[in-house]
C-alpha cells in the first residue's frame, strides 16, 4: 500500500514535467490559458534561415501570386494613370524617375537601397506608393501593380519603407528628421545596458494621440502606476490637453532609455508602427496591439513566440500585464526570442536582399519591352539625412 502511494505522486510529477514545462514559477492554475497558448505556439514554431532573406519570402510570394501570369503594358498604364504613386524605370542598370515626387525625402530613401542592388536588376519599370496608406482594396479589379511600405488586408506588394534608411516621423526635440538609419539605431539599442535583472517591472509608452485606441493605455497608467507608465507627448496636430487627455503633454524620450522598462508597447499609428522593430532591440517584452497593419518583416513575429498579443480595445491588457509581472522567467524568454529574430533577420542586408528578390521577380512578370521616357530625371545622387 505504501509503495501504491509513493508511486502515484512520482507518475504524476513526470505527467506534469512534460505537459506544463512552461510554466515556470507562475500561478499555473490562475494563468493556465496563457501557460497553454506559449506552450502550443512554441511547440509549432520553427525557426527560419539565415540566409538570402529566406525568412520574409513567402511574403514576397504572397504579395506577387495575383500577378503570376504577368504584367501587361496595359495593366502598367492604367496603374500610372489612376496616380497612386511615383514611376520609375530601371533600364541598363539605370534608375530614372518621373519629375515629381509627394515626398521628396521618401524617395530619396527608396532610391538609396534601390541604387545599392542595381547591378544585379534586369530592365524593370514599378509604381511605388510614398503615402502612408495602401491604394489597392480588395474589390479592385483588375488588380494593379502598386508598391507599398505596408497594408491592412489591401492587395498592394509590400517593401522595405525608406525609414529603414533615413526618416519616419519626426519627434521633436529627439529625433528631428526621424529615428535614422535602421543599422546605427539596432547598434545604439543593441548595446544599451539593461540587461533583464535591472529592467523595471513596468510598462512604458511615450507617443502622440495619433489614434484613440491608446486611450485606455493612458487611463490604466493613471489607475494602476505599479504596472504601466504611460503619457501621451505632444505631436504637430496637439492643440490643448484634451488630446493629452486632460493633462499637458509630457516630454519625450530617446527610444534607448524606454529599454529600462520590461514591457513596451506597439501601437498602430496613420499606417504601420515605424517604432516595432526598434522595441524589439531593447530586449524588452513587446506587447503588439492589434493584427491589422502589416510591413513585410511582420507575418514572421509569431504571437506568443515573440511578443505578447493584444486585443485592439486593450480589454485583456490589465491582465496580460499581470500574467508577465508573475512569471518573469517566461516573460524573459519571449523577449530574448523577439530580439533575438530583429538582430538576426532584420539586418541591413535583409533590407537590401528583400529589396533585390522584390524588382527582379516583379521585372520578370512584365510581358513587355520597356521603353525609356525622355522626360524623366535619371537618379545617381547619393542623398544626406533628410527630414520628411
Amino acid at each position: 500500500m505504501k509503495l501504491e502511494w509513493l508511486l502515484i505522486p512520482l507518475l504524476t510529477l513526470q505527467f506534469c514535467g512534460v505537459d506544463f514545462s512552461v510554466a515556470g514559477s507562475g500561478n499555473g492554475g490562475r494563468w493556465q490559458i496563457y501557460l497553454e497558448k506559449i506552450t502550443k505556439a512554441t511547440q509549432q514554431y520553427k525557426p527560419c534561415s539565415l540566409y538570402n532573406c529566406s525568412c520574409h519570402l513567402s511574403v514576397l510570394n504572397d504579395d506577387l501570386r495575383p500577378f503570376r501570369e504577368g504584367v501587361s503594358e496595359e495593366l502598367m498604364a492604367d496603374t500610372l494613370r489612376r496616380g497612386v504613386g511615383t514611376h520609375y524605370q530601371i533600364i541598363n542598370g539605370k534608375l530614372y524617375r518621373e519629375q515629381n515626387c509627394m515626398f521628396p525625402a521618401r524617395c530619396s530613401g527608396v532610391e538609396h537601397f534601390i541604387l545599392q542592388v542595381i547591378d544585379k536588376l534586369p530592365d524593370v519599370e514599378m509604381v511605388v506608393n510614398m503615402r502612408d496608406y495602401p491604394q489597392v482594396p480588395g474589390w479592385v479589379q483588375p488588380i494593379l501593380p502598386v508598391l507599398s511600405f505596408s497594408k491592412t488586408d489591401y492587395q498592394d506588394i509590400m517593401y522595405p519603407a525608406w525609414t529603414f534608411w533615413e526618416g519616419g516621423p519626426a519627434v521633436w526635440p529627439v529625433y528631428p528628421t526621424g529615428l535614422g538609419r535602421w543599422d546605427l539605431m539596432r547598434d545604439d539599442l543593441k548595446v544599451a545596458q539593461w540587461p533583464w535583472k535591472r529592467k523595471e517591472s513596468r510598462g512604458f509608452f511615450r507617443g502622440s494621440r495619433t489614434s484613440p485606441e491608446r486611450d485606455p493605455l493612458v487611463f490604466l497608467s493613471r489607475e494602476a502606476p505599479d504596472l504601466v507608465d504611460a503619457e501621451y507627448t505632444k505631436n504637430q496636430a496637439w492643440k490643448s490637453e484634451k488630446d493629452s487627455l486632460g493633462r499637458p503633454p509630457a516630454k519625450e524620450i530617446p527610444l534607448v532609455e524606454h529599454c529600462q522598462y520590461k514591457y513596451l508597447f506597439n501601437f498602430r499609428g496613420v499606417a504601420a508602427s515605424f517604432c516595432l522593430k526598434h522595441l524589439f532591440l531593447c530586449g524588452s517584452l513587446v506587447f503588439h496591439v492589434g493584427e491589422e497593419w502589416l510591413e513585410f518583416f511582420y507575418p514572421q513575429l509569431l504571437p506568443w513566440v515573440h511578443y505578447i498579443p493584444v486585443k485592439q480595445d486593450l480589454s485583456d491588457l490589465s491582465e496580460l500585464l499581470q500574467f508577465v509581472k508573475e512569471n518573469d522567467d517566461i516573460a524573459q524568454e519571449i523577449a530574448v526570442r523577439g530580439q533575438r529574430f530583429i538582430l538576426d533577420h532584420l539586418r541591413m542586408e535583409d533590407v537590401f536582399c528583400y529589396w533585390e528578390r522584390l524588382l527582379t521577380e516583379f521585372g520578370g512578370l512584365l510581358k513587355y519591352k520597356l521603353q525609356k521616357r525622355t522626360n524623366y530625371n535619371q537618379i545617381i545622387h547619393k542623398h544626406g539625412r533628410t527630414e520628411l
